[in-house]
């Protein structure tokens, strides 16, 4: 292993850990879904600077999403476990 590949190593593996507790908390939320700044409160992540509140759950929302595991709901814009059709 190369001494470089450590961090990229870590990093990855805390990044799965963070999208299967936004996975876990969306799975046992209301149907409806959640907001993602309710997956951040209940994370202990939801946190920035000023006006760039939430970043981090929005982030890794956003790549579940490009993964095809959440979906948002455009006119409510709470996140919810992507569903998929029935026979597919």
């Amino acid at each position: 292993m190369e001494k470089n590949d450590q961090p990229y190593l870590l990093a990855q593996t805390a990044m799965a850990q963070l999208k299967a507790a936004v996975h876990q908390v969306l799975s046992h939320g209301p149907a409806e879904g959640l907001k993602n700044s309710d997956i951040g409160r209940l994370l202990g992540i939801y946190m920035g600077h000023v006006e760039h509140q939430g970043h981090i759950p929005r982030t890794l929302l956003a790549i579940m999403e490009s993964e095809g595991v959440v979906e948002q709901d455009k006119d409510t814009k709470s996140w919810r476990i992507r569903s998929y059709p029935q026979g597919g």
